[in-house]
């Protein structure tokens, strides 16, 4: 009795040191974000407040393009790219660890049997040597008083969420990387088909400077002026091919195939331009799903250090066994041998050397990057939209611009290649006409290739396909 009524007040003490000490430094109220504008600068869409949608599908926007081929390739993509199989398999790990924070909330109940042999004070027959068999099923459940088990498990559930929007977020650059590849893919085919009818037209050009040359027309200087405007035009050739060999390559490891047995025919670039209406970014945040992302992976660091807390606090173990004892194998199973036991096991650390602080504190630094990088995404989200908004809009007009001097340029080539056939001008005034004409055309197709990778890049900072309501 004296000893009991020394230990009772002694754990109960120990019990409320537990509850009411302990450092519990306070979680950041709010990690701000950047302020939000009224609406985008370019363009004029204004924002709106609405439910997130990171779950949301991202919708077929590729299928505005009208490309059948292009449809196939992101279909490819979407069934085999390896960064896409990579994502999933991460979310299905982070399931699979909610799942486990999940079981450990519940009872935990096992069989056993074992097989025991000894002598001394611990046994009934004290010296002499005995064997004691058991066969019992065991019962354990953890009383979570403090939540430390269910803000684990809404931790876990966080990080599963988070995985699901970055495999959303996956497939969508997988998406727009396949239709940039693949575009930027038929732009090189016409830049290609352009330079080679200019090293055409200079083959002809070459032939009757030759002839020329050879009546006595012209000097050699002409002649050679030409056969170098044929060579630096078929090297441009072979550049152009390189960058698509290149390009192809990369198309092939986006569909998840092999580079050496992918193969794209060349082919006229007729994909159609898209028009993106005004107005639809204004969801930008809700429907971006590495925001959603970045979002959820903050609120799962803000559980944490919630867990982190409760390591002050004492846990609690209810215990139970029953089952059968007995000395000897034929009488195990009698009801005489039957055994149970229920119990109770409360443990608190006392003296850890600063592990329970130590801990808490890279829980709060983990939450204060966690907040960084939501930070860093939204600002990220803000620009990526903005970039492609302003590229969009300047692009169009460069393109009309561009388009200017095509006209002129192909007109002045004209004019200058009548006016050397007659010997009105010199070869270098026809020659320079010409470069003017492939320059000028060449960086049209360029501005046009620049429009739509702009367009699938806005795709893409808008967080998928641009129905409203998607």
């Amino acid at each position: 009795m004296r000893l009991n009524a020394i230990v009772t007040p002694l754990l109960a003490a120990l019990i409320l040191a537990g509850c009411a000490s302990g450092p519990l430094p306070a979680t950041p109220a709010e990690h701000a974000l950047p302020a939000v504008p009224t609406a985008f600068k370019e363009g004029n869409a204004r924002f709106a407040t609405v439910a997130p949608a990171e779950r949301a599908e991202r919708g077929a926007w590729w299928l505005a393009f009208n490309d059948p081929v292009l449809n196939d390739l992101v279909e490819r993509a979407a069934a085999r790219n390896t960064s896409v199989q990579e994502a999933a398999a991460r979310l299905a790990q982070a399931r699979a660890l909610l799942r486990n924070a999940e079981a450990d909330r519940a009872p935990q109940i096992g069989i056993g049997a074992g097989a025991q042999r000894g002598a001394g004070a611990d046994t009934a027959q004290g010296s002499q040597p005995a064997s004691v068999l058991t066969a019992k099923a065991n019962f354990s459940y953890e009383l979570d008083l403090f939540g430390r088990l269910a803000q684990a498990r809404d931790a876990a559930g966080l990080d599963a969420d988070a995985r699901a929007a970055l495999l959303q977020s996956t497939r969508l650059m997988v998406q727009a990387q396949t239709a940039q590849t693949y575009l930027l893919l038929r732009a090189l085919d016409d830049e290609r088909a352009l330079v080679r009818q200019t090293v055409a037209a200079y083959d002809d050009t070459l032939r009757l400077t030759q002839r020329r040359y050879d009546a006595g027309d012209v000097a050699e200087l002409d002649l050679v002026r030409v056969q170098g405007e044929v060579a630096a035009n078929e090297a441009e050739a072979l550049a152009l091919d390189r960058s698509r060999a290149e390009t192809e390559h990369a198309l092939a490891v986006l569909v998840g195939e092999a580079a050496s047995s992918f193969a794209l025919a060349p082919q006229d670039w007729r994909s159609a331009l898209p028009q993106i209406p005004a107005g639809v970014p204004a969801a930008v945040l809700a429907r971006r799903p590495d925001v959603s992302a970045a979002q959820l992976s903050l609120q799962a660091a803000q559980a944490r250090v919630g867990v982190a807390r409760t390591a002050w606090f004492p846990d609690i173990a209810l215990t139970g066994a029953g089952g059968f004892a007995s000395t000897d194998l034929g009488d195990l199973f009698k009801w005489s041998a039957r055994s149970w036991g229920i119990g109770a096991l409360l443990s608190l650390p006392i003296f850890d050397g600063g592990r329970r602080e130590a801990n808490l504190q890279n829980a709060a630094a983990q939450l204060d990057v966690a907040a960084a990088g939501y930070r860093a995404q939204v600002l990220g989200a803000f620009r990526d939209v903005e970039d492609q908004l302003a590229a969009l809009r300047l692009l169009d007009a460069q393109s009309q611009a561009q388009g200017r001097a095509v006209t002129a340029a192909t007109r002045a080539s004209a004019l200058s290649e009548t006016r050397y056939r007659n010997g009105l001008v010199s070869q270098i005034e026809l020659l320079d006409a010409r470069r003017s004409e492939l320059r000028n055309r060449r960086q049209a197709l360029q501005v046009k290739s620049a429009q739509y990778q702009a367009t699938v890049g806005l795709v893409r900072a808008l967080g998928g396909g641009w129905e409203r309501g998607a």
